[in-house]
């Protein structure tokens, strides 16, 4: 999300400040300028630490867990060829007959963050997933369109092979966003190819006015963000070194910790959390937080005359919870529930309370397989 640039921002500076410092202190060392062994230990620590501190910091920040997310792929899987050359990775699980839900996962990450969702919901539901373009296995667009328009009309051609029984679509932060502007560009679908929706830690709006600090980060947008998600696209090669250096010395854990959890999510989830972060290329995730910032389905959701969950974590400062009390009040049929203690990632570190809500929401006639 837009707010989460910075932090990653100050965190790369951080662990290239950090490394730099090491070199320094080895050159020096080397050079006669610094002379004792303390200063060539201290050096060789500090270099390191930056590419190894993940594995003391990791184990000294959380508990490891029973069932730990793992890169979790399917067998069954179709590629999709759009017409701005973009090819998606859509992936099958759970039974052919099975009521189907898409889900579509937040920006940042890839398919693979529904490991939870897809092993506990895939015995009853046909859970498809597929990776936004750009992410994970599915291929950017030719000529770099990254809106949520573009990303709604890809969405409409995963419907299109989702079988004949009406889908739930599930999305999370951004993918949330992208099932709201499906909803204006293809009114048509609503009730009769799509069911019901489930909105999770997402907004109707710019992110950044229903993240936490919004009133100073609406003021920075123009003159601070904007400027230095055009620069992270120049220089993507460079930051994505960054990226991958904060990660293995472990300050990439600061981050998302802040950004997306609590304090109750295991070991395995953190590390699988900031994993999927530093996969993402910055060029495409700065592409994608700049079409965030032209995001505004306020007037839609009144029109979305079909059931909706809304589903939030009870901390989560990407997307507070006050942006899915207003999608509830504005929404004709919609029920809220409330994952807590939840981040951002709820869905992963209450990943019980998720599978069950989103059971009970279609158990509860969600469902619109009787209609036309």
């Amino acid at each position: 999300m837009p707010h989460n640039f910075l932090i990653v921002w100050l965190v790369q500076l951080l662990s290239m400040g950090i490394f730099g410092t090491g070199i320094y202190i080895l050159y020096e060392w080397y050079e006669g300028e610094l002379v004792g062994t303390p200063y060539l230990v201290s050096g060789l620590v500090i270099v390191l630490w930056s590419f190894a501190g993940r594995f003391i910091s990791l184990p000294l920040l959380r508990r490891s867990g029973v069932d730990e997310p793992k890169f979790m792929r399917s067998k069954t899987v179709k590629r999709l060829s759009q017409p701005d050359g973009s090819v998606l990775q859509v992936e099958f699980f759970g039974p052919e007959d099975g009521q189907p839900i898409i889900m579509s996962h937040g920006w940042g990450p890839n398919s693979t963050v529904w490991y939870y969702a897809k092993r506990q919901l895939s015995d009853r539901f046909r859970v498809i997933v597929w990776d936004l373009p750009g992410l994970g296995k599915s291929s950017g667009p030719k000529n770099n369109d990254y809106s949520l328009e573009k990303y709604a009309r890809d969405l409409e051609t995963v419907i299109s092979i989702a079988g004949d029984k009406p889908v739930i679509l599930l999305g999370h932060s951004m993918g949330g966003m992208i099932n709201l502007t499906l909803c204006r560009l293809f009114p048509h679908l609503l009730g009769r190819r799509v069911a019901s929706l489930i909105l999770v830690d997402t907004t109707y709006t710019n992110p950044i006015k229903t993240c936490i600090f919004s009133n100073v980060l609406r003021k920075l947008q123009k003159p601070l963000l904007e400027p230095l998600l055009y620069l992270t696209i120049l220089l993507s090669p460079i930051f994505w070194l960054m990226t991958w250096l904060s990660y293995l010395n472990g300050l990439l854990y600061i981050s998302v910790e802040l950004s997306g959890f609590t304090g109750t999510e295991t070991r395995g989830q953190l590390n699988f959390a900031a994993f999927l972060s530093a996969l993402g290329s910055p060029g495409v995730l700065a592409r994608g937080t700049l079409a965030m910032f032209k995001f505004d389905e306020t007037q839609t959701l009144a029109n979305i005359n079909i059931p909706v969950l809304v589903v939030c974590g009870a901390a989560d400062i990407a997307t507070k919870p006050i942006a899915s009390d207003r999608m509830v009040a504005e929404l004709p049929d919609a029920q809220k529930i409330t994952l807590q203690p939840g981040g951002h990632m709820a869905l992963m570190e209450q990943n019980r309370q998720f599978s069950q809500a989103v059971e009970a929401f279609w158990a509860t006639g969600s469902e619109i397989s009787n209609l036309p």
